[in-house]
């Protein structure tokens, strides 16, 4: 089944557009309404843990995922996929 494992070097056009806005660590209802998305559900499963996954984007509290002072922020490997957009 090929859709549904993404290759690492296919970035989803959502995934691109996290990494594009993502220029600081940032909290994840903060990222969702600069994407301008209001389902939440829709945005972390689409964005932030594809990005997560693709390890692109990581969390700056790891241990504790779910944590209110959770934030997000490019990993190395989403700053180079960013440097090559522009």
């Amino acid at each position: 089944h090929q859709d549904s494992h993404q290759d690492d070097t296919v970035l989803s056009s959502e995934v691109m557009r996290l990494i594009r806005l993502l220029d600081a660590e940032m909290g994840a209802a903060d990222i969702q309404q600069k994407l301008e998305l209001n389902d939440r559900k829709y945005f972390r499963s689409n964005y932030l843990r594809r990005a997560i996954d693709m390890g692109v984007v990581e969390m700056t509290i790891p241990k504790k995922p779910n944590s209110k002072l959770q934030k997000y922020r490019l990993t190395a490997k989403g700053e180079f996929i960013k440097l090559k957009m522009k």
